[in-house]
């Protein structure tokens, strides 16, 4: 495509929000798990206009369960009960024209029905409404979500081990400032800020897994991750989306 520019390079650090926040969560006892995906399989997946990111010839696809709190909206004081949840979701990488890098939701797992419907009407993401539920003991967390009605299903059993330093790899797949949106065919894209991501290694123990091949990539997480990271959390702050 003529006019393209490079993708801006991956950077830890956040670049500053233009304009005042939207929208605020805490991330906490996030379990990054990434497989490699060839880029042709991914491009389809993609808004228009944003092609697949790739690092070390090939794209990631990432299944992340975590805890979601203190959801504000809007200036917003934090919901106790409806903005807080377990969340899983599948996650793609992208860069526009622009060189902007940014993750694309294939889709989102959540409790709670209002957030869900919210971040349909606000941020036009896939969320789905699910039976999610974590339970940590053990040193371990034991993440799971099924959809009500029915649907694809996920379970994983994950043990943080020690902080590190990140590499390229690790800033590749965390460090990202942005996601790309659909709405009506037009493509949107909504930055993020926060601190720099507290990393550590992690074992994933045990993958029941039907969200990726739901979202259109079937049979990548039937062979083991080739990264497995964990994260006990970082506050986060959304600006306006603009689109292409």
């Amino acid at each position: 495509m003529t006019g393209e520019r490079m993708p801006e390079p991956v950077s830890r650090e956040a670049p500053p929000l233009t304009g005042h926040a939207i929208a605020s969560q805490r991330w906490s006892d996030l379990v990054f798990l990434h497989w490699r995906v060839e880029p042709d399989r991914v491009a389809p997946l993609l808004p228009r206009g944003v092609r697949p990111d790739e690092f070390d010839g090939s794209t990631w696809v990432g299944l992340i369960p975590f805890r979601l709190s203190r959801a504000t909206l809007l200036g917003s004081p934090p919901v106790p009960y409806v903005g807080a949840f377990v969340e899983v979701n599948v996650r793609l990488y992208g860069v526009d024209a622009r060189g902007r890098r940014g993750v694309v939701f294939r889709s989102l797992e959540a409790s709670r029905l209002f957030a869900v419907l919210a971040a349909r009407a606000a941020f036009a993401l896939p969320y789905e409404w699910a039976r999610t539920a974590v339970d940590d003991g053990d040193g371990m967390l034991r993440y799971r979500s099924a959809r009500h009605g029915g649907g694809p299903r996920f379970a994983a059993v994950a043990r943080p081990g020690a902080a590190i330093e990140p590499g390229p790899l690790e800033d590749f797949l965390t460090a990202r400032w942005g996601m790309f949106t659909s709405r009506r065919g037009r493509t949107r894209f909504t930055p993020n800020t926060h601190v720099a991501w507290p990393l550590h290694a992690a074992e994933l123990l045990e993958l029941d897994d039907g969200l990726v091949a739901a979202g259109g990539l079937p049979g990548v997480t039937a062979r083991a991750p080739d990264s497995v990271l964990y994260s006990p959390g970082v506050d986060t702050w959304f600006g306006r989306s603009s689109r292409d």
